[in-house]
């Protein structure tokens, strides 16, 4: 039985190690590693983008990091409960062309008993900025 410790219920203290197990996962760009985290059958919804699966998580953040450069990632635990937990993020990268963007979301997650993510919706706004704007 595949497990991702910690498992629900959170506690304040394992709600902010999940949190910062996922920004580590996402900051290695690294799609398998990512989706490892998520249920086989995961449901996503990122912006308008609806995906289902581990292979889907995998084809989405792979164009996803070959389109969105340098990318860096900070993320805030926002509130949690049983096993549900929701974070407040942003995010840098620049595309081919060198423009920079920093991103601003909120995710929603939701967790099953063996810790791994079972549904993610994410709701994210792009902001050009200057690379001298960076914070990241």
């Amino acid at each position: 039985m595949e497990q991702r410790h910690p498992l629900p219920p959170f506690t304040l203290e394992t709600a902010l190690q999940k949190v910062q197990l996922a920004e580590d996962a996402w900051n290695s760009k690294d799609p398998e590693r990512v989706a490892q985290a998520y249920t086989i059958n995961s449901e996503w919804r990122n912006r308008s983008t609806f995906i289902n699966g581990r292979q889907q998580i995998i084809e989405f953040l792979t164009g996803k990091w070959e389109r969105e450069l340098n990318y860096k990632l900070k993320k805030e635990l926002w509130a949690f409960t049983d096993n549900r937990i929701a974070v407040r993020y942003e995010y840098e990268f620049h595309n081919e062309e060198g423009q920079w963007f920093r991103a601003y979301g909120n995710e929603n997650w939701e967790y099953d008993e063996n810790g791994l993510m079972q549904r993610r919706f994410a709701s994210v706004n792009d902001l050009p900025i200057d690379e001298s704007e960076r914070r990241l």
